[in-house]
């Protein structure tokens, strides 16, 4: 007797085969790439960070404790702003805990990317390989500044994310930029307060004045280019608002966290 429990078979007893091969679907939405961005915006920040700049070498202004001149910082401030700036645009969007998401998606791929390179520095070179110095002097990250970066990074992005979302709790759709401002202050405070604690000396500041002028300088300049864009940050707010498929602002109901 024929076993009626059985599962017929693909292209038998009106079950037709399938035309392709089975995948799963990709979600729709502008999160995934915009959370890329941000990965390889803290990736190349922090590969960055490790060479320390100063403008105006040859001069020298004193305000106190203060170091005016030469004003010391380290190679990523012209691109760690981005990554607040995309932080800016998740929290917004999509809300504090898909930030949160992000921020440990980048966490966890800048302790792969430390622990690659801590890999490759230690692999033998090839005897024709004359670089191997250069190699390790580039990439090869100490661990302070590893932990400045980590540290700095969570804490600051979650700052950042969780003080725009309760302000939003407060204004809705209104006022923009006094949260996107708002949030940048405390979250970039906190960020370039750890990390330069932390970071400090492994780039070579050894002086209160060079320290004191490390924190404001990357304070002030990470604030600054934050308000700067301000018009093009807005522009693309208002573009994932329009085309993403699931947000939905209410002015009447508390918006999703």
């Amino acid at each position: 007797m024929e076993d009626s429990n059985k599962t017929p078979l693909p292209g038998k007893s009106g079950h037709p085969a399938p035309a392709h091969a089975a995948h799963a679907q990709v979600a729709r939405g502008y999160y995934t790439p915009i959370v890329v961005l941000f990965t390889a915006t803290l990736i190349v920040s922090n590969i960055c960070a490790t060479k320390g700049v100063q403008f105006f070498a040859g001069s020298s202004l004193t305000l106190g404790p203060l170091e005016i001149l030469p004003i010391t910082t380290d190679a990523a401030f012209f691109l760690f702003p981005l990554a607040y700036i995309v932080g800016d645009v998740l929290s917004e969007v999509y809300g504090f805990r898909a930030t949160r998401h992000a921020v440990f998606y980048g966490f966890a791929a800048l302790l792969l990317t430390v622990i690659c390179f801590a890999v490759a520095i230690r692999l033998p070179a090839a005897v024709f390989y004359e670089n191997q110095e250069a190699f390790r002097s580039v990439i090869g990250s100490t661990p302070q500044l590893v932990a400045a970066g980590l540290a700095g990074y969570v804490v600051g992005q979650l700052l950042n994310s969780a003080t725009l979302v309760l302000i939003k709790e407060r204004t809705r759709e209104k006022y923009l930029w006094a949260r996107l401002i708002g949030s940048t202050v405390v979250g970039e405070l906190a960020d370039t307060l750890i990390f330069c604690s932390i970071a400090a000396t492994a780039i070579g500041i050894d002086s209160w004045g060079q320290f004191v002028n490390y924190v404001i300088i990357g304070f002030l300049w990470k604030t600054l280019c934050e308000v700067l864009v301000l018009p093009v940050t807005y522009q693309v707010i208002a573009l994932l608002k329009k085309h993403e498929p699931t947000y939905a602002p209410s002015d009447a109901a508390p918006l999703r966290s």
